[in-house]
């Protein structure tokens, strides 16, 4: 599948938009950036001595047959050699050091702004896509500067110098090789044209593969289950194909020019050796040391413009891939923290005041909904699916912004708090349980230094796990590996549980908390819910009523609205949604 971000290729060589942005992340390491410039400046200069000082050997010193005043300039073309070493030494650690580092404050501020994305900015974006951006488009942008444009400006003032020396040394034999230039120059100019466009598609495959084998690892489970690996692996071999053949049209690219690249200097040296030989035979405009250097500048006039190409190949994937990540630097989906409300603790009041909400515009899933929870209320949410539960959470923590109405807590709009303040005080179990490859301390701490580990072991012995983390291997120092997949569902419900207990919130919120796990499990934590509500604002969503009997009021939703409030018993004496819903439930675990 394409990727729709895509840009239209404009077939430019430079974006300068782009490489001003890049440059303004140069200014904190200005003496690095200063080295590697001074650094190519002086390479330029001790590349053009050398055939100098070779040309003045042959001349004067071989031709003549001095051999006394030789020595003086072996020795000075040496300490040219050793001069020309230390700072191509300089030049490519800084160059490098500087483009690591750039890359890392990118990296910085890209990951940034992502944590401060809406949610629905995620649901949106293939996360495949997005690892490609932070990881490989980013190592990408580091080549600008280690391999590309450093490289490159390096070797354009080494042309420069190696043309005036040219035409110092001889402007006769000068002119004979720059008539060769412009040809290369010209097949130069298409070739970068050309890479622009394939380079482009490579980074759209690359980030559609990245993509595809994500979802498909992650849902390794699913693809068997289903028996969908034929189905799957065909549509692989596709995108395979697709990122090959945008491969190989990178290569058909350089399978043309490169050889031309290699054919105009030879055809240039041939010219030299031929005029040069022929005035040097029968006339004194040419010596033989000028012929000798002239070869030798040859090579360095042309070789720098063939790897001028190649590294505009690596310019030009690092200015698509810096296009990339500067688009979702540029994307405006960040969540609006305008709050200035700060509580050191909440009392815990929830109220909706006729709160319409739609994920996608024109097709609202809350419709006007209003309903008010007392501070250390527990209150039940129920209903089938989609009847717009789950929503209710994510617009309580301000996931996504409400479309009309008002939610308040503590009679304060929630859109008045801070986005830290808010959520810091709200704890939320959701269903299905994210754990990071990491132990399952902390996992439960988030790595926040203001819990300890006494924190955390009295909270597991109230919950009554403990012991069951204990009996693991490492006990709180297990690791539960990749979305901790070492423990069974049951007791990743209990792990986030208790991630969720061991921060003391003022508002706790079980989404299906109970829904997933096994007998035991759910005995524990309806054990731990009973302890843990007692005195603090609840919201329960749940499926199965049985869990809920105590509750002090059950909201009952059906399509985006609520069609039923009160008590269990005053519920089931209305004979309505909910008494029906019970009924049904109780007839299949009898059933059962």
């Amino acid at each position: 599948m394409p990727d729709k971000d895509n840009k239209k290729i404009t077939g430019t060589v430079f974006d300068i938009r782009v490489f001003k942005r890049l440059m303004g992340f140069v200014v904190n390491y200005r003496l690095q950036f200063i080295i590697s410039a001074v650094s190519a400046i002086l390479l330029a200069v001790f590349a053009a001595v050398r055939p100098v000082l070779l040309q003045q050997i042959i001349d004067k010193y071989i031709t003549n047959k001095k051999p006394d005043e030789l020595l003086l300039f072996i020795v000075l073309m040496l300490v040219v050699l050793l001069l020309e070493v230390l700072f191509q030494f300089l030049f490519i650690y800084f160059a490098n050091w500087l483009g690591q580092n750039i890359i890392k404050d990118i990296r910085t501020k890209l990951f940034d702004h992502l944590l401060g994305f809406k949610m629905n900015f995620f649901n949106k974006q293939a996360v495949g896509k997005l690892v490609t951006r932070v990881v490989s488009d980013i190592e990408t942008i580091s080549s600008i500067f280690g391999q590309g444009l450093f490289t490159i400006i390096s070797d354009l003032l080494k042309m420069l110098v190696i043309a005036v020396v040219m035409f110092w040394m001889n402007w006769r034999l000068a002119l004979i090789v720059f008539a060769v230039l412009p040809l290369l120059i010209y097949a130069t100019r298409v070739f970068q044209k050309a890479m622009k466009g394939a380079f482009q598609e490579v980074r759209t495959e690359v980030a559609n593969l990245n993509s595809f084998v994500q979802e498909r690892i992650t849902g390794m489970k699913i693809v068997q289950l289903f028996t969908r690996e034929k189905i799957e692996y065909q549509k692989f071999l596709g995108i395979n194909e697709r990122h090959k053949k945008a491969w190989i049209k990178t290569v058909w690219y350089n399978s043309i020019f490169f050889p031309i690249a290699e054919f105009l200097p030879s055809v240039a040296i041939g010219l030299v050796v031929w005029y040069g030989g022929l005035q040097a035979a029968v006339s004194s405009t040419v010596t033989p040391g000028e012929i000798i250097g002239f070869i030798m500048m040859n090579n360095m006039l042309f070789r720098p413009l063939r790897q001028i190409a190649d590294k505009f190949n690596t310019l030009q994937m690092g200015m698509v891939a810096a296009e990339r990540v500067f688009k979702i630097i540029d994307t405006d989906d960040t969540e609006e923290d305008t709050g200035k409300v700060i509580h050191d603790t909440f009392k815990g009041s929830i109220e909706f005041k006729n709160v319409h909400f739609s994920y996608l515009q024109n097709e609202e899933v809350i419709k006007g909904i209003s309903f008010q929870v007392n501070p250390g209320e527990r209150v039940a949410i129920v209903g089938a699916t989609g009847a717009g539960k789950s929503t209710i959470i994510n617009l309580i923590n301000r996931f996504y912004e409400i479309d009309t109405g008002e939610i308040l807590i503590d009679g304060i709009p929630v859109k008045n708090y801070t986005l830290h303040e808010l959520r810091r005080h709200i704890a939320v179990v959701l269903q299905n349980v994210f754990l990071f490859s990491d132990t399952i301390f902390n996992n439960i701490t988030l790595k926040d230094p203001a819990i300890t580990y006494d924190e955390v072991v009295k909270a597991a012995k109230e919950i009554g796990i403990h012991e069951f983390i204990l009996s693991l291997p490492g006990g709180y120092d297990y690791d539960v590996r990749e979305r901790g997949v070492m423990l069974s569902v049951g007791q990743r419900q209990l792990i986030a549980f208790l991630r969720a207990a061991v921060i003391n919130p003022n508002i706790l919120i079980l989404d299906e908390a109970t829904s997933s796990i096994d007998t035991h499990s759910e005995i524990l934590i309806q054990k731990a819910t009973e302890k843990i509500t007692k005195n603090r604002t609840s919201i329960i969503i749940a499926h199965r009523l049985v869990t809920i009997k105590k509750a002090d009021k059950i909201i009952v939703m059906d399509h985006g609205k609520i069609v039923e409030q009160g008590t269990h018993s005053e519920l089931l004496a209305k004979k309505g949604y909910y008494s029906k819903l019970y009924t049904i439930q109780f007839l299949e675990k009898k059933a059962g």
